[in-house]
């Protein structure tokens, strides 16, 4: 809860949430709005820390759901994070069939 409560904290600092009470945004924040949140807006320290407290599958999996499926929006970052975080050697390639693979979803 340690690492949760310090994640919230850099989050808020860092502008994420602002919108909201900050005592409602502890409590009521989801693992996987705290994921991608973390994903987006924090450093390379914090987003370790998120690996301490999630399994990096379900990490992977909000990261595919949603910030892959953005296309350029979040391009060189979901590269980095392919690259650094997921070991997918060919990150380029697998971000792209990620996206055709999600679009699919709607043309089938």
């Amino acid at each position: 809860m340690e690492i949760r409560n310090q994640l919230v904290d850099r989050l808020m600092k860092a502008g994420a949430f602002w919108s909201y009470d900050r005592a409602s945004v502890r409590h009521s924040i989801t693992d996987r709005q705290l994921i991608e949140e973390t994903l987006i807006r924090l450093d390379i320290d914090d987003i370790d820390l998120l690996f301490e407290l999630f399994p990096m599958r379900k990490i992977k999996k909000v990261w595919l759901e949603t910030m892959v499926i953005q296309g350029d929006y979040y391009y060189s970052l979901n590269r980095f994070f392919a690259w650094y975080y997921f070991s997918i050697r060919y990150p380029d390639r697998y971000l792209k069939s990620m996206q055709t693979r999600h679009l699919s979803k709607f043309t089938a």
